[in-house]
């Protein structure tokens, strides 16, 4: 809704916005487009009558600002139908879909498309560091100057679209060329299980034009069947597949243990050598799907491969915040276990990789704030996810019906549950030592935390009178 809203002022429209709790980057962003921003819902924020209220998924009957629209007779839609209406129609749209991995994705796309001079209009669910800001008019520069090109590339989300649309955003968007990068059971709270995202996704196929192109893993993979069976309901596209050696088209070969570096290949033809910042195996797979995608938009895949050297990732994406006393802080976006073990396994690989000596602990702090994890769908497989941590901190949330000490009993000693921040914060502090790195996971502002634990970290108290926060590419460990 952000994007879109930025899209809207691009447009030339005068924007406002009504939400509870908005953090930054999103807020800062907002506020920098010259978007204003009112904290709740009250209707008188609705005064004097707006010609379109566009009305996020995240607000239902009975919100007192969507009662006011209905009872006033006020002209609504939702964001993907605004999306859809005013931007999309007569662009070449590039879509990325899938559980994990759509921001990441749709960001190293938009990059390649932008290194190799094609300007893509955007809109991504988070802040591409090359471009800080998640969304653009299709044509513009960073030196604000247009010129004609048909490329939007989309972050493609299977949530609903608003209270009134149950049908996911991406069935809006009709793309040409969509990237699926893998599927699980997600959004608890709007789908009673993975057949009915499963039968969403096939909607989203039955969108792409028979000129189009699909872009989907490796369908012999058992963890890929989901999307596999997706595609056997009906496919009117052609399909080319990524993953690992032995896909036909795209995979990669003489990857390093931590995914800094690998080889792309389409088929048995070596494309070029990715040498970037960023971290597992997950994120090579997300580049093969970029890289993919892109060459269907025409660029040659050689560029992409150096169009991704200079990609720097996407801010609350394994985004190192600071490094104090040699204790090293990260802001991560994961928020399903999947996510939370490839982002562990990805850590704890560069760690190894790079030969550190001496203790090099990865503290594992964990809010779990995503409406599936607040309904406890994910407590069983927590445990096994964050298997790979020294330690974990897990937060208990007052809201949610579940005791994540259960989690913290499963995994061992290493756990520990917190009721409130400021304890999490001051427990961390007293107990960080030299070589330790923090990885907080959230999906949302964790009231603060990042600021907090950097504050703490530096006091006198806890030896930090001398260090500043420092800012490295993310994922970078330092000794």
């Amino acid at each position: 809704m952000g994007g879109i809203a930025v899209l809207a002022r691009q447009l030339g429209h005068q924007v406002s916005g009504s939400d509870a709790h908005v953090y930054p980057p999103m807020s800062t962003q907002l506020r920098e487009q010259g978007i204003e921003l009112m904290e709740g819902y009250d209707p008188a924020h609705l005064d004097p009558a707006p010609d379109c209220v566009v009305i996020g998924n995240a607000l239902s009957r009975g919100n007192p600002a969507v009662e006011y629209v209905l009872n006033r007779g006020l002209p609504y839609t939702s964001g993907p139908a605004f999306l859809s209406e005013h931007l999309l129609r007569d662009r070449w749209v590039l879509a990325v879909s899938g559980t994990h991995g759509k921001t990441t994705t749709t960001s190293m796309l938009t990059w390649i498309l932008e290194y190799a001079g094609l300007s893509p209009g955007f809109l991504v669910g988070g802040v591409p560091k090359n471009f800080d800001i998640s969304a653009r008019l299709n044509g513009q520069t960073a030196q604000g100057t247009r010129h004609d090109t048909p490329f939007f590339v989309v972050e493609a989300d299977e949530y609903d679209s608003a209270f009134f649309d149950k049908r996911s955003k991406f069935v809006h968007y009709r793309p040409r060329t969509l990237i699926m990068n893998n599927l699980e059971f997600d959004h608890a709270d709007i789908f009673p299980d993975l057949a009915a995202i499963q039968r969403q996704f096939h909607h989203l196929v039955r969108t792409v034009p028979d000129n189009g192109l699909i872009i989907a893993p490796h369908e012999q993979d058992a963890q890929n069947a989901p999307l596999a069976e997706v595609l056997k309901q009906g496919c009117w596209s052609a399909v080319e597949y990524f993953g690992d050696t032995g896909t036909r088209d795209w995979n990669t070969r003489n990857m390093t243990a931590d995914g800094s570096a690998f080889d792309v290949y389409w088929g048995n033809d070596l494309i070029g050598r990715v040498n970037w910042s960023l971290l597992g195996r997950h994120n090579m797979l997300n580049a093969l799907a970029a890289i993919a995608a892109a060459r269907h938009a025409g660029v040659p895949p050689k560029h992409a491969v150096a169009a991704l050297a200079e990609f720097r990732g996407v801010k609350r994406r394994m985004e190192q915040r600071a490094r104090i006393n040699d204790i090293t802080v990260y802001d991560d976006f994961a928020h399903h276990p999947t996510a939370i073990a490839t982002t562990l396994q990805g850590l704890r690989q560069n760690i190894e990789r790079n030969g550190y000596t001496g203790a090099q602990r990865i503290i594992a702090v964990l809010e779990p704030r995503s409406s599936t994890m607040r309904m406890g769908v994910h407590q069983h497989t927590l445990a096994p996810s964050l298997a790979l941590a020294d330690q974990v901190m897990l937060y208990q949330p007052i809201d949610i019906g579940w005791d994540v000490a259960t989690v913290a009993a499963a995994i061992g000693a290493q756990a520990r549950t917190f009721d409130t921040v400021p304890a999490l914060v001051e427990h961390i502090a007293q107990h960080a030592q030299a070589g330790d790195h923090i990885l907080i996971m959230s999906n949302g502002g964790f009231d603060g935390i990042h600021q907090r634990l950097i504050e703490a970290l530096q006091s006198p108290r806890h030896g930090g009178e001398h260090q500043v926060p420092h800012a490295s590419p993310p994922g970078a460990p330092h000794r």
